[in-house]
């Protein structure tokens, strides 16, 4: 009789035995409180609608990417520790491993699929943390926005959590004029909910060409233009 070993032996992920947090930790406040001071001296950021924002409960928030520096001030505008994704290569190092954790960030794999961190940013919401997401999946560097992948539509959609969109202008500017403080604006959009039989893929449009009209003409990229009859 054929031995039942090879069945009970269930490949696991790597990244099951690190520790992730659902909180802020200790490590986390101090490093905060300290990219806060250091940002004030080169940033003059200006926050709007933060009423939008809900004070507890899960929240995708989605935000366009522009640069590495989106994470500062999408982070400093928000009075709850946000938890999000990282590629990758930034916890190969031990050290930097341990931070990033530490910080609320937990890595995916950006080459295929990764079922992990998607599994990961569904605990995220069920320990009624936020998720920042950047639904382009990578930096625009200037050019627009560029087309939306489906995840975060998906997980609004599965958990019916509601989407604050984040319209981030200025982290582009970053260093270009000191000493002068650059101004950075963060809006923060009314919640969105997925409707009714929506898909994932209509509710990345709704949401696309809404952040898009919330920035300046030569940041919407693929999504300046909305289509006819399109009902936002």
């Amino acid at each position: 009789m054929e031995s039942t070993d090879t069945f009970t032996s269930i490949e696991t992920d790597p990244r099951d035995r690190k520790r992730f947090f659902f909180h802020a930790t200790f490590l986390r406040k101090a490093v905060v409180a300290i990219l806060r001071a250091v940002f004030s001296v080169f940033m003059d950021m200006r926050v709007e609608g933060l009423e939008n924002y809900p004070s507890d409960g899960p929240v995708i928030v989605a935000c366009n990417h522009v640069t590495n520096f989106d994470v500062f001030p999408m982070q400093l505008a928000l009075p709850r520790p946000i938890f999000y994704m990282g590629k990758m290569e930034l916890f190969q190092n031990p050290v930097t491993d341990v931070l990033f954790r530490n910080l609320g960030a937990f890595p995916v794999n950006r080459e295929k699929k990764d079922p992990w961190a998607y599994s990961h940013a569904l605990k995220v919401l069920g320990h009624r943390q936020t998720l920042g997401m950047f639904p382009e999946g990578t930096r625009s560097k200037g050019r627009g926005l560029g087309v939306a992948k489906t995840g975060v539509a998906r997980m609004s959609i599965e958990t019916d959590t509601p989407i604050v969109l984040m319209a981030l202008v200025g982290s582009d500017k970053f260093f270009k004029h000191f000493p002068r403080r650059t101004r950075v604006t963060v809006k923060l959009l009314p919640p969105i909910l997925p409707l009714p039989g929506e898909t994932p893929l209509a509710l990345t449009d709704r949401l696309m060409f809404t952040l898009a009209a919330a920035l300046p003409s030569d940041m919407r990229g693929v999504y300046a233009e909305t289509p006819k009859g399109f009902g936002g």
